[in-house]
């Protein structure tokens, strides 16, 4: 006799590719503010964009990770509930590569 069974199906977003994502968002915002306006007296360009880029990269992946958050909550509420039977194992061997 199957059984059945009650699951929640909802669409998850991947955490990775936000997180990836605002990184390399501030990364593009360090090059702009570090290579695009005037550095002060006795620092390079290089360091004045190393300062810049550990600082928006963090608050890139910050922000990816706030975001991706949000998205899994909203996710969450749009779940729905789903009935699930399941079928007998099929032990006589029809159907399956050998």
């Amino acid at each position: 006799m199957p059984s059945q069974r009650q699951i929640t199906v909802r669409r998850a977003p991947k955490f990775v590719p936000f997180l990836v994502t605002g990184g390399l968002l501030g990364v593009i915002a360090a090059a702009i503010f570090g290579y695009g306006g005037t550095i002060p007296d006795g620092y390079t360009r290089e360091a004045v964009f190393g300062y810049f880029l550990v600082l928006f990269v963090a608050a890139g992946v910050l922000v990816g990770g706030v975001v991706v958050l949000i998205i899994d909550r909203v996710s969450v509420r749009r779940a729905r509930r789903a009935t699930v039977e399941e079928l007998p194992d099929d032990d006589d061997g029809e159907g399956s590569a050998s």
